[in-house]
């Protein structure tokens, strides 16, 4: 079997591959990077708001712990306390939560970026196979996070025994410490260790993120075959694209044919060629080229020429210099611009001698003053 026909699938995805996965919420994730960046930025909301936390509740303890007999038996009261105990730490809260969701957000979308797909959350009868799901527990995927799941405990406890025994002489010091500074102290430790221990875990995601933009590459990659079908679908099959170049031509030479009845003359090979020039005497500028054609289109062009009265000139070389240097609706060259303006003079007078209103002109010189480079 050729190559091209192989189903191997060895070609990279193309953009519109790429673009429908997407759709589909197909995208490349890395579930450790978002892991990380929410217990990291659980421990930045602690770092910056857990001293305003901590004082919050401690002024709601004192309050709570301090209701007098009235306050206790006024159920009005107990609930304006309550309103402003909830208030004094709604704040605090309220920022650590917004912390944590903005780094949960960048987690997540940090690698594959930003989608949402109606497609991915529609229900799928795979998702409920049994069969499906008992190749997805002994698949390649499953041993991957079983991998990553035994690196991350072991980076995780090596982790939390270096820490321990770094900080090992300050957790033994704590209870030497006077109160409250000891529980200040042993709170600081519990965050950085915290810290250390969230970041530890960007070793996994070094090696973790790299691995699903691999493996989501490998998923979406393509074979020949495929990529052919795709550029059928997308721009159309050749029979297709050559019945609309062929439609786009009739059109242009039916608007072409049209532009024949207004252009002052025609001149021909006499036979093969023939091109209809215009020339805006009000407007100025160069003679403007409307049609042109050869074989039946000048047979075509010099019929529709003669039933509507227009001149027909023959001069072969110009002809042949018209029809190869310009294309409808284009000025002609500067370079031919002497020999048209003696076709022109000719057909203006022959039409003012036609109304009596000039003598015969005489005829046009066989060897128009045509360049050597536009003769064809």
């Amino acid at each position: 079997m050729a190559e091209s026909d192989s189903g191997e699938k060895t070609e990279e995805p193309t953009a519109k591959k790429l673009s429908d996965a997407r759709k589909k919420g197909q995208i490349a994730r890395s579930k450790d990077l978002g892991t990380m960046f929410v217990l990291v930025g659980s421990a930045a909301a602690l770092f910056l708001m857990g001293s305003s936390l901590v004082d919050a509740l401690s002024l709601m303890m004192k309050r709570l712990f301090s209701l007098s007999r009235k306050e206790v038996m006024d159920v009005h009261a107990l609930y304006q306390i309550a309103n402003d105990s909830v208030g004094s730490i709604l704040i605090p809260f309220i920022w650590i939560h917004l912390i944590i969701v903005f780094a949960a957000f960048i987690g997540n979308t940090l690698l594959g970026g930003m989608s949402f797909s109606w497609q991915a959350m529609a229900p799928k009868a795979s998702k409920l196979s049994p069969m499906a799901g008992f190749k997805r527990m002994f698949g390649v995927q499953s041993y991957v996070e079983l991998i990553k799941s035994i690196l991350k405990f072991f980076v995780v406890f090596i982790s939390a025994f270096l820490l321990l025994s770094s900080l090992f002489d300050q957790i033994i010091n704590l209870s030497t410490e006077n109160i409250p500074h000891n529980i200040a102290h042993s709170v600081s430790l519990l965050l950085w260790m915290f810290l250390a221990l969230a970041l530890s875990i960007g070793i996994i995601v070094i090696i973790d993120a790299p691995y699903q933009v691999w493996n989501h590459n490998r998923q979406l990659k393509m074979s020949q075959q495929e990529i052919k079908d795709e550029m059928k679908s997308s721009e159309g099959s050749p029979e297709t694209k050559g019945r609309i170049r062929r439609a786009q031509y009739e059109a242009s030479q039916r608007r072409m044919m049209e532009e024949v009845p207004n252009s002052d003359v025609v001149i021909t090979n006499p036979t093969h060629y023939s091109v209809a020039l215009k020339y805006d005497t009000e407007a100025g500028g160069a003679p403007m080229l409307v049609a042109k054609g050869i074989d039946e289109m000048a047979l075509h062009i010099r019929t529709i020429a003669k039933e509507h009265g227009v001149e027909i000139i023959s001069s072969p070389a110009l002809a042949r210099s018209l029809y190869y240097t310009t294309e409808p609706n284009e000025e002609i060259p500067e370079q031919l611009f002497a020999a048209v303006a003696q076709i022109l003079a000719f057909i203006f007078q022959l039409s003012a001698h036609k109304k009596g209103k000039a003598k015969k002109p005489k005829a046009i010189a066989k060897n128009l003053p045509i360049p050597d480079d536009f003769r064809y």
